[in-house]
C-alpha cells in the first residue's frame, strides 16, 4: 500500500489574491481552478514538478478569515525547497516577497524567513547534499 500527501488547505481572503502571490510572484503552477458553486472554487498549486499541491480555500465566513496567516500559530508552517538558494532568493527578493531575515547558513543548509501577503510564514530552504 503506497499513500502520500496530496495536498494541504491553505485559507486566503481570495482566490485571484491566492493565484496573483503564489503562481504569480513565486512562479508556482496553477494545476487546476474549477468553478464549484457561485462562491467556491477547487484551486490547486504547486511549486514547478511538486507531487504534494496547496489547495487554496477563500475564507468562507468570520472565524475562517480570523484564520488567515496564522493557520500554523505563528510558526513557520511551509518549507520551499529549492536547488539553487542564491538563485531563488534572489529572484524572489526582485519580486517583491517580504523575508523575515537574511539568509542564514546553517549546519544543515541555507535558509530564510518569508511571509506571503496573507502572513503565513515559510522557509525557503537548501538542504546540504
Amino acid at each position: 500500500m503506497s499513500q502520500y500527501i496530496s495536498a494541504v488547505a491553505l485559507v486566503v481572503p481570495d482566490y485571484d489574491a491566492g493565484i496573483a502571490f503564489y503562481v504569480g510572484t513565486l512562479g508556482f503552477d496553477l494545476i487546476e481552478d474549477t468553478q464549484l458553486s457561485a462562491t467556491k472554487r477547487w484551486v490547486l498549486i504547486a511549486p514547478k514538478g511538486a507531487q504534494t499541491r496547496l489547495l487554496l480555500a477563500q475564507a468562507d465566513g468570520p472565524e475562517q478569515s480570523a484564520a488567515i496567516g496564522h493557520q500554523t500559530g505563528g510558526r513557520v508552517g511551509f518549507f520551499l525547497h529549492t536547488d539553487d538558494f542564491v538563485t531563488d532568493h534572489a529572484r524572489m527578493l526582485s519580486a517583491g516577497v517580504h523575508f523575515e531575515e537574511d539568509p542564514r547558513h546553517e549546519p544543515y543548509g541555507s535558509v530564510a524567513v518569508f511571509q506571503d501577503p496573507f502572513g503565513n510564514r515559510w522557509d525557503l530552504l537548501q538542504l546540504k547534499r
